[in-house]
């Protein structure tokens, strides 16, 4: 069983799922999504001997919403490192997934040191993106809710109508032929309908789009090699980010020397943890195992 701790980081409190104890194992969520999406991975972890927490990200509920509605990369991975400190921890395993899986690229660039290794899912590295993409242009399609996204007042108004249908869009096409439980669909419009939370999930793509000082050092960040071993896990039917992607933006070349493993979940889409939790744990548990070694 979880519980429910409480970390702090830039001045804000974000509330976290936290199972077992050992080395600390921490799990970024992404969107439409909430920190419950790991509650297949929090138990097999701590069974495994880890510590194992699943933070709620920047603005995902209203204690964490800052005041100023900066949701750059460069802030969350700040947020990151904030939480290590808060937990008194030199390092971690970082596992992330979607802008999670962002969030782990940016965290790798900016503090390496507190890495003891990185996991990502469904978002292959973006420092080789531009090439992929020209390769497979069909991508610019799957991304269309990106553009979408910076139309303001417009594009949240569409993702709250008719009980949140939206989201249920984007899990039926990103993951298709899943099957979700009723009660986690329930969950993640719970998280959504709470105050400030849309505009915050939205703020992530204006962020990303914008321009200024925090946006050109979250694009330095991106846009640098991983100094940090890297486990890339792909759903073969992602329908946001098309898993072919993985064959061209994951270089060797850009990681320590061995220190990059591409795996390809077969039968699952852009939420391949909840989607194949039991394959997913398998391969998590085996690369931590590896870094332990």
């Amino acid at each position: 069983m979880s519980e429910i701790i409480e970390l702090r980081a830039s001045g804000l409190r974000f509330s976290a799922h936290a199972a077992g104890a050992g080395p600390l194992v921490l799990c970024l969520h992404g969107f439409p999504d909430h920190a419950g999406s790991f509650r297949h991975q929090l138990p097999a972890l701590a069974a495994a001997g880890y510590r194992a927490l699943a933070p709620t990200m920047r603005g995902y509920e209203p204690s964490s919403q800052p005041a100023g509605g900066d949701y750059h990369v460069v802030r969350l991975a700040e947020d990151v490192v904030g939480w290590l400190d808060h937990l008194g921890a030199e390092r971690c395993h970082l596992v992330g997934h979607d802008w999670g899986a962002v969030t782990a690229y940016a965290v790798a660039a900016l503090a390496p040191e507190r890495l003891l290794s990185l996991t990502t899912l469904a978002v292959p590295p973006l420092s080789r993106m531009g090439r992929a993409v020209l390769r497979y242009p069909g991508q610019l399609r799957n991304s269309w809710y990106m553009a979408f996204f910076q139309l303001r007042g417009l594009s949240d108004r569409v993702v709250a109508r008719d009980d949140w249908a939206f989201l249920e869009r984007l899990w039926r096409a990103w993951s298709p032929g899943w099957d979700w439980p009723a009660e986690d669909m329930a969950a993640l419009k719970h998280t959504f309908a709470q105050p400030g939370v849309l505009t915050a999930a939205l703020g992530y793509y204006r962020a990303f789009a914008s321009g200024g000082p925090a946006a050109r050092r979250t694009r330095e960040l991106l846009r640098a090699r991983t100094p940090v071993r890297l486990l890339a896990l792909t759903g073969a039917r992602d329908g946001c980010m098309d898993s072919r992607l993985y064959d061209l933006a994951c270089d060797p070349r850009d990681f320590p020397p061995g220190g990059l493993r591409v795996e390809r979940v077969a039968d699952a889409g852009h939420f391949l943890h909840q989607e194949r939790p039991a394959e997913v744990n398998r391969l998590l548990l085996d690369w931590l195992a590896s870094a332990r070694a």
